[in-house]
C-alpha cells in the first residue's frame, strides 16, 4: 500500500501521541476483501454512510485510546453509500504522507530518493510515491496494488507507473533497486504460501544487491490488546460530521490476530463493519522466511530512528538485499 480519511479496518489516524511507535497505520491493499498478497480486510457489514481526500480542510481526530490499523486503501466493493471512491478519499484526508510529521515517512523517504527505480508493494493511493515524484525524484517509480479505487486516485499523478495486482503477482525480473510495504502491509501476508510467493516475487523484481524495506509490529508488545471499543477514536471528517471508529479483537491463534472495526455515525448508527486478520512475526520467524527467499537480513531496528530491537520495541523494521 502504504494514500488517506475516515476508514475501518485499514484506518491510519496518526495522532502526535503515536507518531514515534508507528503503531497507527497499516498501508494500503492491506484491508481490501479477499486473501490475496497485500488484502487482509474483508467488509462484515454496510448500513448506510459515507466516507473521504488528502488535506484539504484536515480532519479534527479526538482519540481516546490505540488504533490497530492503518492503512492505504484496500477498498471492499460494497454497494452502497460509502462507496470505495468515497472512502479512498477520506483516506487521504486522515493520513497525508509526512516525512516532517511521521519518522516511519521519513525513514521511507530517505531510502526512496536514494533509489534509482523503485516498487511500492501495496501502494494505495499512492501518497509515498507522490511525495517522492514531488520532491523530485528522477527515476523510476511504480506502484502496486490490488485496490481500484486506491489506484484510481494514485493515477492523478501520471508520471509514475501503477499497476492492479498483489505481491505474489509481482513478474518483474531484476528492474528495481528498492521494494518497500510500508505501513505494516507486510503484516497482511498470513498465510506461509503466500508470504513464501510474494517474498520469492520481490526478490525477483530486485537487482542483485538491491534492498526490500517493511516493518510489522513487534508480537512481544502484544498491541492488539489496545484493539478494543474503549479505545475508541472519534473524528471529525471534512463536513464537520463526527464518526467513531472502534475495535474489537475476534481471535487470536498463534501469530494470527483477527480483529473488526466498527465506524459509526454521529447518532450511533452503524455505518461500517471491517474484519481484518494481521500476522504478528517475530525475529526469528521473519528471517527463516526472508532467507528462504533469497533475502540477506541486513539491519534491523527497534523504531524509525534506527534504534536496535530489544526488549521494549514495538516494531521490527527490516531492510533485506537480494542475495
Amino acid at each position: 500500500m502504504a494514500g488517506h480519511a475516515v476508514k475501518p479496518i485499514w484506518s491510519g489516524l496518526r495522532p502526535p501521541s503515536a507518531l514515534d511507535d508507528g503503531t497507527p497505520r497499516t498501508r494500503a491493499g492491506c484491508n481490501a476483501p479477499g486473501t490475496l498478497a497485500t488484502h487482509c480486510r474483508r467488509v462484515v457489514e454496510e448500513t448506510v454512510s459515507t466516507r473521504r481526500e488528502r488535506p484539504k480542510p484536515r480532519a479534527t481526530v479526538r482519540r481516546a485510546g490505540g488504533n490497530p490499523v492503518a492503512g492505504r486503501p484496500p477498498y471492499a466493493e460494497t454497494a452502497a453509500v460509502l462507496s470505495d471512491a468515497g472512502a479512498a478519499e477520506l483516506y487521504d484526508l486522515l493520513n497525508p504522507w509526512d516525512a516532517g510529521l511521521y519518522p516511519a515517512d521519513a525513514f521511507y523517504d530517505g531510502l526512496v530518493m536514494t533509489a534509482g527505480a523503485v516498487l511500492d508493494v501495496g501502494c494505495g493511493t499512492g501518497g509515498m510515491l507522490h511525495h517522492a515524484r514531488e520532491r523530485g525524484h528522477p527515476g523510476r517509480l511504480v506502484g502496486m496494488d490490488p485496490d481500484r479505487a486506491a489506484l484510481a486516485r494514485a493515477r492523478r499523478r501520471t508520471d509514475i507507473e501503477w499497476v492492479e495486482g498483489v505481491a505474489a503477482e509481482a513478474a518483474w525480473d531484476r528492474e528495481f533497486d528498492l521494494v518497500t510495504m510500508v505501513s505494516h502491509a507486510f503484516q497482511c501476508l498470513v498465510g506461509d504460501d503466500e508470504l513464501r510467493a510474494s517474498l520469492t516475487a520481490i526478490r525477483a523484481a530486485l537487482r542483485d544487491g538491491g534492498l526490500f524495506a517493511f516493518e510489522t509490529r513487534h508480537p512481544q508488545v502484544r498491541v492488539w490488546e489496545d484493539w478494543n471499543p474503549a479505545n475508541a477514536s472519534e473524528v471529525v471528517d471534512a463536513s464537520g460530521r463526527t464518526l467513531r471508529i472502534a475495535h474489537r479483537v475476534e481471535s487470536v491463534r498463534g501469530d494470527v490476530v483477527t480483529f473488526t472495526e466498527t465506524t459509526s455515525g454521529p447518532d450511533g448508527a452503524v455505518l461500517r463493519v471491517d474484519r481484518s486478520t494481521l500476522r504478528f512475526l517475530d525475529v526469528p520467524a521473519l528471517g527463516t522466511f526472508l532467507a528462504e527467499a533469497g533475502l540477506a537480513v541486513e539491519a534491523q531496528y527497534g523504531d524509525w530512528r534506527r534504534g536496535p530491537v530489544t526488549g521494549d520495541s514495538r516494531e521490527i523494521v527490516t531492510l533485506a538485499r537480494r542475495a
